[in-house]
């Protein structure tokens, strides 16, 4: 076997093997590193593995969170659920992580985070302790998932449209601004500091006509969006959100509903709800359009040692430790105009990891 630090004119054959490998996500895509560095500057890399004949057997991609006046991680990835080792076997996932320690050795960096998927055991038991993304297996066509709804799931979608609602989608800089105001208003209100808007252009631009913007209107007025990045057969979902002042016309059934739709017609088979805990909203949220539980399995090492699951960065929407005083900066937050604390949040943004 080879094992190199990937570079740009390996972009081809990296994503051809992130797409066919069955826990690829977008998030494996050379699209995501490229977007880490343009958007941050942080200096990402990536090891390839290939046999005698040149064909790939794994890829682990990376990037350096450095953080002014503390020491910096390497984390696999930044910014989302998964993206750690993709092989096609275990020795080859070893020496992947073996490089990764090695690198970090090199460069002073004591701590890596590794975030995996995992298949769940059908015993295994569900709790809050639980990290899980919610996936849904979609058919040939978005009249056959619509079909395959309970009657109260396409009445609730009904019920968006008769509010007046309406929807589009595209990845043009107009759905783009749509988004992000959307966005932005929302993690004010979630008491939690936004990505820059830098972060959403690079993520569209590198990813081209694989991600895709739904916007949904009340009137002229944009009061849900959501972004879906695609990976093959498979895509996912990283940010969706709804103006509060609009929920009672229920936008975000909508907002769900014209994103699967787009992606079951685009040929997709599995759409990655994200991240969930088990029993609260957001996880019988995705579970009500069928979707199932799948495990991540976060790890840290220290100084090249396995520690412990990596903790949890706060609730799906929320990254940041929970703690008293995360509750009393929250309150503040919420209360700070909404450009300011765009201004504020986006500068400290990059530095959290989910």
């Amino acid at each position: 076997m080879n094992i190199k630090l990937a570079q740009e004119s390996d972009k081809n054959d990296w994503d051809k093997y992130v797409s066919a490998h069955e826990s690829g996500t977008p998030y494996h895509k050379w699209a995501w590193l490229n977007s880490i560095t343009a958007a941050y500057g942080f200096k990402t890399v990536g090891w390839l593995v290939t046999n005698e004949q040149g064909e790939v057997l794994g890829v682990l991609p990376m990037a350096k969170i450095s953080i002014p006046l503390l020491s910096s991680k390497l984390t696999a990835l930044p910014y989302c659920d998964a993206g750690g080792v993709l092989a096609n076997s275990i020795e080859v996932k070893n020496q992947l992580l073996d490089k990764a320690i090695t690198f970090a050795n090199d460069n002073k960096i004591t701590t890596i985070e590794h975030r995996q998927t995992k298949v769940l055991d059908q015993a295994e038991e569900l709790s809050q302790e639980s990290k899980v993304r919610m996936l849904l297996a979609l058919p040939e066509s978005s009249e056959e998932l619509l079909a395959s709804f309970k009657s109260k799931l396409r009445s609730q979608i009904r019920k968006a449209e008769k509010n007046g609602l309406t929807a589009s989608t595209g990845n043009d800089q107009q759905h783009l601004d749509g988004f992000y105001q959307v966005y932005t208003r929302n993690m004010r209100d979630l008491g939690s500091p936004a990505h820059s808007k830098r972060w959403f252009e690079s993520v569209i631009s590198t990813f081209g006509g694989e991600a895709i913007i739904a916007n949904v209107y009340k009137d002229d007025v944009v009061v849900g969006a959501g972004i879906v990045l695609f990976n093959g057969e498979r895509c996912s979902i990283p940010w969706a959100s709804t103006v509060a002042d609009y929920n009672r016309l229920a936008p975000n059934m909508l907002l769900y509903w014209s994103l699967l739709a787009y992606s079951t017609d685009s040929g997709c088979k599995e759409f990655d709800f994200g991240r969930s805990t088990p029993g609260e909203g957001t996880y019988k949220f995705k579970a009500q359009w069928g979707a199932k539980p799948s495990g991540l399995d976060w790890q840290v090492f220290k100084d090249g040692h396995l520690i412990t699951e990596a903790p949890s960065e706060g609730s799906d929407n929320k990254p940041g430790h929970t703690s008293k005083l995360r509750s009393s900066l929250e309150l503040v937050w919420q209360k700070l105009p909404v450009s300011l604390a765009t201004f504020i949040g986006s500068n400290l943004r990059k530095y959290i990891t989910l």
